[in-house]
């Protein structure tokens, strides 16, 4: 069996959508109103991330449970990828 191998390219909408989610982790607030940040790109990514149901309203809101699963799928693959500390 032939294995198709797949790409998945991290474009700029996925990037600001992992950068708010990101927001909310590591101690982030429980609840967020996007409109306090006038960067379109965060309005828009709140958005998108409402539709895909992680969060619980388009300019905000709180995580909801696939929210808060996504943040720790996010947590265990940025320690994946953080590099080791170097010993002193």
């Amino acid at each position: 069996m032939q294995r198709r191998e797949t790409t998945m390219h991290l474009d700029p909408e996925l990037i600001d959508e992992l950068n708010l989610l990101r927001r909310f982790s590591m101690g982030g607030p429980v609840a967020m109103d996007v409109h306090d940040n006038p960067d379109p790109a965060v309005v828009a990514a709140a958005a998108r991330m409402h539709e895909k149901g992680l969060i619980t309203a388009a300019d905000g809101g709180q995580l909801t449970d696939s929210g808060r699963e996504a943040i720790e799928h996010m947590e265990r693959l940025l320690n994946l990828l953080d590099p080791p500390l170097e010993p002193i």
